[in-house]
């Protein structure tokens, strides 16, 4: 499995909950080491630069993560949302999120993985509580649980990226389209 980052969801917290791939099959995870964990705030935008994460910043990183997914999936849905997930993301929520500042060369974020992780949990309580609600789709590759935001005309895109899953489906349904050609001939 490939270990890049991907940011096709359209939001912040939707690539964030991301991070675990496959859900439904072989299960992924992305945030494996610390230093994973650092590329992706990085690599997110979330910070231009990050003190050295910890073993427990990922642990609280997977579970902030877990309830970001849990209320993503009820949000869309339309269930209630899980009482535990809402207490694990509201708890990261109210701690001290990102500050950015105004240096010489520009805007700078310089933060540790506990304000990167808060300022995650506010993208995710905006999203969740905001317009963007009824945009959320999950990938029609059944292989992949993201979510993504569809801003598509028609609203209807099919897959979180073309890259990452839309070419495999299409290309699988070509295969699948010839081999019956074959067959029949």
């Amino acid at each position: 499995m490939n270990l890049d980052h991907v940011f096709v969801c359209g939001n912040p917290a939707l690539d964030f909950a991301a991070t675990l791939r496959a859900r439904r099959s072989t299960r992924f995870e992305m945030f494996v080491t610390p230093d994973r964990l650092n590329a992706w705030y990085l690599e997110s935008g979330v910070v231009d630069t990050i003190t050295p994460a910890t073993e427990d910043d990922v642990r609280t990183a997977i579970t902030v993560r877990e309830a970001v997914y849990r209320l993503v999936t009820d949000r869309r849905l339309g269930e209630e949302f899980d009482r535990q997930a809402l207490a694990v993301l509201n708890a990261a929520a109210r701690r001290t999120p990102v500050t950015p500042q105004l240096t010489l060369a520009g805007r700078h974020t310089d933060a540790t993985p506990d304000q990167a992780l808060a300022t995650v949990a506010r993208q995710a309580v905006e999203l969740l509580s905001g317009p963007d609600v009824p945009l959320m789709k999950e990938c029609g590759n059944p292989e992949c649980t993201r979510v993504y935001i569809d801003r598509s005309r028609g609203t209807r895109r099919q897959w979180c990226g073309m890259e990452s899953c839309g070419n495999k489906i299409k290309a699988a349904a070509y295969r699948a389209r010839r081999k019956t050609l074959d067959q029949a001939n």
